[in-house]
């Protein structure tokens, strides 16, 4: 019983530490990784355009790049909503931030030339949680591209 007891702590010990290093950084890439998965189609030039957004946003080094973009990966693989990583960006963002990695998640969900309906329902609900209004929202759906 004592051993069950001291691996629940443990394991919620490591629950911390793995919360403790979300970056700024890191809860962006997530965002932006469960736009670009979310039609379930993982295209090389989505992912080439995510370590494009990835180095140019938060001048980082490749080598940096590569790391962020995996933990963003694995994190997007196992997060039940997306509070965690909106409420930081909240916390450090300004509103024009905010619509900016909104219009990076537009480009994100465009990069493959179409926009599935999975995708803009995503962004719409990111939106939401950076608190965007309806009208800041529009300002930064680009136009449809022909």
């Amino acid at each position: 019983m004592f051993l069950k007891i001291t691996r629940f702590i443990e394991s919620l010990n490591n629950d911390k530490e793995s919360h403790d290093e979300l970056t700024l950084e890191l809860a962006c890439t997530v965002l932006l990784c469960e736009v670009m998965r979310a039609d379930g189609q993982l295209q090389q030039n989505e992912r080439d355009l995510l370590a494009h957004i990835v180095s140019e946003e938060f001048s980082v080094t490749e080598e940096e790049v590569v790391e962020i973009i995996e933990k963003g990966i694995l994190l997007s693989d196992q997060a039940v909503d997306f509070y965690q990583f909106t409420s930081l960006i909240n916390s450090h963002y300004s509103i024009e931030e905010r619509m900016n990695m909104v219009r990076l998640l537009w480009k994100i969900a465009y990069a493959d030339g179409e926009l599935a309906a999975i995708e803009e329902h995503i962004i719409r609900k990111i939106a939401d949680l950076l608190y965007l209004r309806q009208s800041e929202y529009i300002q930064t759906k680009p136009i449809k591209p022909k």
